[in-house]
């Protein structure tokens, strides 16, 4: 996992983006379609149209990070809004980036016994 600051901001860019850009042209796309400064040390998530494939561009002060993750099975949960940005906490990324429903979490389970 990526060890996120715990002031860190996530943006999920609503929507699907191409997946061929690198971290400049995400970071133009952060700044122009999300009005967010790409430089700012929060971190910007990005889908491409199959759901199966994303991207985070991340500036963490020394330098630009790009982080891409593809699933094998399945596809990223995803708000069905076709553009602005939805804020994250760095918990629900950590759903996210495991393919489970950041949304809606449920616990699992509940323990039986006390001790």
């Amino acid at each position: 996992m990526i060890p996120v600051p715990s002031n860190t901001r996530v943006w999920l860019a609503a929507g699907v983006t191409d997946m061929r850009r690198g971290f400049n042209t995400l970071a133009a796309q952060a700044e122009q379609v999300l009005a967010e400064d790409p430089y700012s040390g929060h971190m910007f998530v990005f889908r491409g149209r199959r759901g199966d494939l994303l991207k985070v561009i991340w500036w963490d002060s020394q330098g630009a990070c790009l982080f891409t993750k593809r699933l094998e099975r399945g596809r990223f949960v995803w708000p069905a809004a076709k553009d602005g940005k939805v804020s994250l906490s760095p918990s629900q990324l950590s759903m996210l980036l495991e393919g489970i429903d950041w949304r809606t979490p449920q616990k699992t389970w509940r323990p039986l016994v006390a001790g």
